[in-house]
């Protein structure tokens, strides 16, 4: 296992000279690419605002590489890479490097799915039992007497169980699609089974993302990598981009190693296998996603249909059930605009996208740790560079300036969920260490809140007044322990 220091992070600039492929476009795009590695910033603002650059937010998240697509009137603006593809190989991220999409997989999945409805192979509203042959889901008294439907399935309103999937280290033995949706071994998920009747509220399961995948299979008689190549990833252009798990020997040179939010390498192989492979299993990179996102954006406005018609496109990105969940898609409005979008996790990977339905905006990131943190701010610094309408508006926090005497009152070491977490003093305040290190502003005596992570912090005392701990978002409770 290789930590990431410091010191090796730093010299990811110098040796790279902060990103690669930036030398291709005009002055102009230069320009912009320079301000959106400066303009990083978090969910809150204080009085005075906080920016940064992508170089110290990296360092910051321990963020071996990363990658960033930024799209401007449904054309690719600029693609560019930062980091290392891998550490110990000395291999650097570039504009090719594949990383795993993680659930972003789900946005391409709901494609091909409505590919298969558009070609009236089947119906989004009939029960899934019509179209599973190899596999039936068992329905029992938790359904109550309702079928679940693929429309259910892309909009996570079947109420089913199986949040997301864990993967599978290389060399491990891997499960067919019948043992996962039955929690046999050598699955290491639960069974997918009823949590309550469908279409009753929301509740997001990568195990009904993963009986559509069963769906794509059973009703084509192909597996389903190469019918989400030839249906949906060719015709799109998306030609580095591949559901096959593991992914192909030619491919292994093109490929991010993951690494956690520690900096450090995964424990066993470069990566995990997913055989969910719609719910988790594309690997791809940003340009490629960013001509997935066009592609959308031009259907949306009838002006393509490389894949799905204008009016499918339409009833792809037209939320279901609640005014969020679509088909594989998030809506999201900001101001008067707006977007679709997904974020993804696997093991060592994070990445989201963000693409508007008017105007034609949108950008890609990928990265090659499983640390959330950084992806919105890369992506408010683009929008606040191109100038999207109301999409920024951070938190404003009033902050106060505690005495020494007073901060010395919170230094120790707390256990939060099995962890140990920090607190010390530096000159300019307090930090909390956990995975990263972040500094603490404070809203009153006991309130306080970081940058990296969108959450509220309050310090509790015991009956004599002194610390014994602090809450985060009112229940999580971080307990003092010395």
């Amino acid at each position: 296992m290789k930590k990431i220091t410091t010191v090796v992070l730093l010299s990811i600039f110098g040796n790279l000279a902060f990103g690669q492929n930036a030398n291709t476009y005009s002055k102009e795009i230069q320009d912009k690419i320079k301000q959106v590695e400066n303009n990083l910033v978090p969910w809150a603002m204080a009085q005075d605002s906080l920016k940064f650059s992508l170089e110290e937010r990296m360092v910051q998240y321990k963020i071996p590489g990363l990658s960033i697509a930024v799209i401007k009137d449904y054309k690719i603006e600029w693609v560019k890479s930062y980091g290392w593809a891998d550490i110990a190989q000395h291999r650097p991220v570039t504009t090719e490097t594949l990383f795993q999409a993680a659930s972003l997989s789900k946005s391409l999945n709901g494609v091909g799915v409505l590919k298969l409805v558009q070609d009236k192979k089947i119906n989004l509203n009939d029960d899934i039992n019509n179209y599973l042959k190899t596999w039936k889901f068992p329905y029992d008294s938790l359904s109550n007497n309702k079928k679940i439907t693929t429309a259910n399935l892309l909009s996570h309103t079947a109420g089913l169980t199986v949040h997301g999937f864990k993967g599978y280290p290389e060399g491990d033995s891997i499960p067919t699609l019948s043992e996962i949706l039955d929690g046999k071994s050598p699955a290491n998920s639960l069974a997918v089974r009823s949590m309550y009747e469908p279409g009753k509220k929301v509740e997001y399961s990568g195990g009904g993302t993963t009986i559509s995948q069963l769906i794509v299979t059973d009703i084509t008689q192909q597996k389903y990598e190469d019918y989400m190549w030839l249906q949906v990833l060719k015709p799109m252009g998306m030609n580095n981009s591949f559901f096959t798990q593991p992914p192909p020997p030619d491919k292994q040179n093109l490929l991010a190693t993951g690494y956690n939010r520690y900096g450090e390498e995964m424990k066993e192989g470069k990566y995990n296998i997913y055989p969910e492979k719609a719910a988790a299993g594309l690997w791809t990179n940003p340009t490629d996603l960013a001509k997935y996102i066009i592609e959308t954006q031009l259907s949306f406005q009838g002006k393509s249909g490389k894949v799905l018609s204008p009016e499918m496109t339409r009833l792809r990105l037209t939320p279901y059930l609640d005014s969020i969940n679509a088909f594989g898609v998030y809506i999201n409005k900001k101001g008067n605009e707006k977007y679709f979008q997904h974020s993804g996790s696997n093991e060592g990977f994070v990445c989201q996208y963000r693409g508007s339905l008017e105007y034609g905006n949108g950008v890609v990131v990928m990265v090659n740790s499983d640390n959330l943190g950084i992806l919105n701010e890369i992506i408010n610094s683009v929008a606040i560079v191109y100038k999207w309408a109301d999409f920024y508006n951070p938190a404003v926090k009033k902050t106060i300036t505690l005495t020494d005497d007073i901060l010395k009152n919170y230094v120790g070491t707390y256990l939060l969920d099995g962890d140990t977490v920090s607190i010390v003093k530096k000159e300019n305040g307090l930090w909390l260490n956990s995975s990263i290190q972040s500094k603490m502003y404070f809203t009153t005596e006991l309130d306080f809140y970081i940058t990296e992570n969108k959450a509220d912090y309050k310090f509790s005392k015991n009956l004599n007044g002194i610390i014994n701990g602090y809450t985060v978002n009112g229940n999580k409770k971080a307990i003092r322990i010395k």
